[in-house]
């Protein structure tokens, strides 16, 4: 028996959605087993509190929100420092990053991030931060799991403007806390009864994707690197070396240097700015010739 909302399986004994609270049908058994579709429940109103008061808070959503990406940027660490070994350049202390790593680096990081909130909350209803804070999307709409939340992360493009100001500014402007994603997709997010045992195993898997990427980087940055840019997307887009004791980033028109002498200190400067600046001295210091009549 499957809940009228979010479609969730539930238990015939308490016909209660553990996620979105809402009662089963008398008889909705007989009816799904006589193949009879069941509606979807409308949109929430003003008018259920019982609802409302369910709804998870924006503070939940940003703590899960934060356990989520830690677990990602460590996957995605990875992956970033294969990419360099396999098509990235070092040159003594120098390491020249090209636009093959950057391409190949960004492609699977986007796609990584994107499968791991699909899958998870079109799968469980919930990521790996959301189920250890207990809280889910529990999809409103006549879309599948999978195409709600599709639409759900992908406005996160649209959300995650200024560290997620947009989303924050949306979903405190709405009555049910939805963010443009939400909107989209037809999704709310709700506190749910996540068994603790569920709760618990969220967390051993959290800590060893953790664990699994601390282990991970090290060895994979011991891998041979090559010396010669690749045969294609070659081009250097930013070096990164350490000359005596300073540290410098460099990367089209713009080089910041970090020096560890006599105190911490930031200098960045434009390349172009130089080059002007260089080229107003020369114009100052050449002779001028004047012209008699």
């Amino acid at each position: 028996m499957e809940c009228p909302r979010c479609q969730r399986t539930l238990d015939p004994k308490t016909r209660r959605c553990a996620w979105c609270g809402v009662n089963a049908l008398p008889g909705q058994h007989l009816l799904e087993e006589s193949g009879v579709v069941v509606p979807i429940r409308p949109e929430p109103t003003e008018s259920s509190p019982s609802q409302r008061s369910r709804l998870a808070t924006l503070g939940d959503r940003l703590i899960a929100l934060l356990l989520d990406r830690v677990a990602v940027l460590i996957v995605c660490a990875v992956i970033d420092v294969w990419a360099f070994t396999k098509w990235g350049i070092v040159s003594g202390t120098e390491l020249r990053i090209t636009t093959a790593v950057v391409v190949v680096s960004a492609s699977l990081n986007l796609l990584i991030a994107f499968l791991y909130l699909c899958l998870l909350e079109a799968s469980f209803g919930c990521t790996l931060g959301k189920a250890i804070i207990g809280i889910g999307v529990v999809n409103n709409s006549q879309r599948s799991a999978l195409a709600a939340s599709a639409i759900r992360n992908a406005m996160r493009l649209v959300d995650g403007v200024g560290f997620y100001l947009i989303g924050t500014l949306v979903a405190t402007c709405s009555r049910f806390r939805r963010r443009i994603g939400d909107l989209c997709g037809g999704t709310y997010v709700v506190e749910g009864n996540l068994p603790e045992f569920a709760r618990a195993l969220s967390v051993v898997a959290w800590v060893a994707i953790l664990a699994a990427g601390a282990w991970a980087l090290p060895n994979v940055w011991s891998l041979p690197k090559p010396s010669h840019a690749p045969r294609h997307l070659g081009r250097v887009v930013m070096r990164m070396g350490r000359i005596d004791n300073s540290y410098y980033l460099r990367v089209p028109n713009r080089e910041i240097d970090l020096s560890l002498s006599g105190g911490n200190s930031g200098r960045a400067s434009h390349a172009a700015s130089e080059n002007a600046a260089a080229t107003t001295s020369k114009l100052q210091a050449a002779p001028t010739s004047s012209v008699t009549p």
